[in-house]
């Protein structure tokens, strides 16, 4: 899933394959230990913001709008979904319904609308049908290292190429997040190499705020080079979860951390660090 939708940390914690890495945790890690401790570790609560539940909102309206057939998918019929979408959000996540109050619903819901109509003017959906939506993508490297992600949308074009499409409700990143962006994608690109055989032609993030399109065309021996480097940020994750010792690393983003108030470097003291099962463990190597 998007990293703009509301965040479920067990996706990257639990399922067959027990814990594993995700774009968006492999990102918190680089950027904080700590933070990524709290968030996957300890499961502290984080409070959802409007821009994340508006992510949310959206997501939901295109998964539904590909359950249309083809030729019912316009701007009228997405408009149509935005208000059951809203529902389903707010019936599995009650605490949105309060960040979210009656008298600013009109205007979210505008909000959210316009985010739609933006997608319209990237693409036609009444001209394909994708292989599948919000797909759970998982593989196992060949040292152990565990890999989850949901994405978004994957097509297959006629000649049996596969397309990864990732929706982003805010605006295109500029050249110092770039690398950000990509690196979700050289994620997606690698599991999907190590569990189809090849790598996607072709990755898109759709940012819908400003209606532009990030493409990447991924180079398979580039993305064995980014092999590497998940295997080497698990293995330091594991190294930590052995030593119980996860150190904030501070920076510009503490400004936006909902976990200011456990960290050190804020005069504040985290949780005793868990142990036994919730540790994350690699898993067993190939054999």
């Amino acid at each position: 899933m998007s990293v703009d939708a509301i965040s479920t940390p067990e996706t990257e914690r639990s399922g067959p394959g027990g814990p594993a890495l995700s774009p968006s945790r492999a990102i918190d890690f680089k950027q904080c230990p700590l933070k990524y401790r709290l968030r996957v570790i300890d499961r502290i609560p984080e409070p959802p913001s409007r821009a994340a539940v508006r992510g949310t909102v959206v997501h939901a309206v295109l998964e539904a709008l590909f359950g249309l057939p083809a030729t019912e998918r316009d701007a009228a019929a997405a408009a149509a979904l935005i208000d059951p979408a809203w529902t389903g959000v707010r019936a599995s996540r009650p605490e949105v319904e309060s960040l979210i109050p009656d008298a600013e619903l009109p205007e979210f819901l505008a909000e959210v609308r316009k985010l739609v109509e933006v997608y319209f003017r990237l693409e036609d959906p009444s001209g394909f049908d994708p292989q599948s939506c919000e797909t759970l993508i998982e593989a196992d490297l060949p040292d152990g290292t565990p890999l989850r992600g949901i994405v978004d949308r994957i097509d297959r074009s006629a000649d049996g190429d596969l397309h990864v499409i990732d929706y982003k409700t805010g605006r295109a990143p500029g050249r110092d997040y770039e690398t950000r962006a990509l690196f979700q994608l050289k994620f997606y690109a690698l599991v999907l190499l190590r569990t189809q055989g090849r790598a996607p032609s072709q990755l898109r993030l759709m940012y819908l705020a400003d209606g532009v399109t990030l493409t990447y065309a991924p180079d398979p021996e580039e993305l064995l080079r980014f092999e590497r480097i998940l295997s080497a940020l698990w293995a330091a994750i594991v190294t930590a979860a052995e030593a119980g010792e996860f150190p904030p690393s501070p920076g510009f983003m503490c400004q936006y951390c909902d976990f200011k108030r456990l960290c050190p470097e804020f005069g504040g003291t985290p949780p005793p660090f868990p142990s036994g099962q919730d540790e994350p463990e690699p898993e067993p190597s190939p054999s």
